[in-house]
């Protein structure tokens, strides 16, 4: 069994430790909630200040052109685009990622209009904003399209079928951590006529994304999680180069026009990924969203990856080692190949359990009715910090340090 002194060891021995030193971390405190809200880069608060202080508050609209806001979302994309398996020039950091499902989505049954194929297969335990949109979308074109919903990933391939216009999944799942093939299921989807639709929430700048060479048809994602774009930054819409000039949404807003400053009373969709875009961009929340990706230039994702598998598979073997009556049950996958950079924890107190973990300084959170959720980052989580995580975990539960409180609402480690 690992002892805190060889987790240590492991710290030291890490290529990705420096990284740390870049986040703005407090004291004493064991992050492992960046599956929700990424940790503050140090870089953020100077940018901030230059955005607000010397870009708006002394050039003023001048910085429009002279800093480069108007260029900012696809700036930001082709950064972000190699983390995800893309090229320039298909990648916008735009809107939430909510708004840019809706857009991929009404682009690809507008793309499957002219077929008689009107089903949307997707999980139920998908992220809910996302069957929220599909819902709405569908009941809003009053089509006849449906929206069928599997219990288990088992299930897909049997789902996805001639009638499948669109299969829109999310590559790890937000409650289990389960990593989807994309690559597999896109080829299956492809197989039957479908389009696929792949959000990346839980998978981009965690893990090894591939997006060309698993053929994919549009993706969405946030910054705020892995990337540490900050609370709410913009999120990020994939357009692959051969779907661009059929690509067509309803947000056709002025900033995706071909002549914006034209102000012509007419719609003309600009050339590429721009014409995923649609008003006028957040530019302070897109300056922060730089600060994170910055850091990812200081590595690769396939370091990351190795790390991320190296800190769960230490946390499930530590959780594996605690006594039988802590009740403690992994619901994340135990194969590599098969999970993203959180695990999931079963417990019959969880919420309680959650709450006296963060009153302890070990942030995680909940998902009802029983999951607590544990995210690994490996550009600044430690070893060691896993190793203490449970360690608090065990002694709470040793002592019964919690108190149960039944139909409370939900908490604010609930978010996302």
């Amino acid at each position: 069994m690992m002892t805190r002194e060889d987790c240590a060891a492991l710290d030291a021995a890490d290529p990705l430790a420096s990284l740390r030193a870049r986040f703005d971390l407090p004291d004493g405190v064991i992050y492992l909630d960046g599956n929700s809200l990424g940790a503050c880069p140090r870089a953020a608060l100077e940018r901030v200040r230059q955005v607000v202080a010397d870009e708006w508050g002394f050039d003023l609209i001048r910085s429009w052109n002279q800093a480069g806001w108007f260029q900012m979302p696809l700036r930001l994309g082709d950064m972000l685009a190699p983390l995800i398996g893309a090229v320039a020039g298909e990648v916008a950091v735009t809107d939430s990622t909510s708004v840019n499902l809706f857009k991929v989505l009404a682009a690809a049954l507008q793309m499957q209009a002219t077929t008689a194929r009107r089903t949307i297969v997707s999980e139920r335990a998908n992220f809910p904003s996302d069957l929220y949109i599909a819902e709405g979308l569908t009941a809003w074109l009053d089509r006849g399209y449906r929206l069928r919903l599997v219990d288990s990933p088992e299930e897909l391939p049997a789902a996805i079928d001639a009638d499948t216009a669109v299969v829109m999944l999310t590559h790890v799942n937000y409650r289990s951590g389960y990593l989807h093939d994309m690559a597999a299921l896109t080829a299956h989807a492809h197989a039957q006529g479908a389009l696929t639709i792949w959000d990346l929430a839980h998978s981009a700048g965690a893990l090894e994304v591939d997006l060309h060479a698993a053929k994919a048809d549009f993706a969405v994602g946030c910054t705020y999680k892995y990337f540490n774009g900050g609370p709410g930054a913009p999120a990020f819409i994939w357009v692959p180069q051969r779907h661009q000039h059929a690509f067509s949404q309803p947000l056709a807003g002025w900033w995706a026009h071909a002549a914006p400053f034209a102000m012509a009373p007419g719609f003309t969709a600009g050339d590429g990924i721009r014409r995923a875009l649609c008003g006028t961009q957040p530019v302070v929340s897109l300056a922060l969203v730089e600060c994170g990706l910055t850091i990812f230039g200081e590595t690769d994702m396939r370091r990351i990856r190795h790390k991320s598998l190296a800190l769960s598979d230490l946390f499930i073997q530590l959780i594996d080692a605690c006594p039988a009556q802590h009740g403690l049950t992994v619901a994340t996958p135990r194969q590599a190949e098969r999970r993203g950079s959180h695990v999931s924890v079963a417990h019959a107190d969880g919420q309680a359990v959650m709450r006296a973990l963060i009153a302890r300084n070990v942030i995680g959170d909940f998902r009802a009715p029983q999951l607590m959720r544990f995210g690994f980052t490996p550009l600044y989580t430690r070893f060691v910090d896993v190793w203490d995580a449970v360690d608090i975990l065990k002694n709470i539960l040793d002592d019964a340090a919690y108190d149960v409180d039944h139909g409370v609402p939900p908490s604010s480690t609930e978010v996302t």
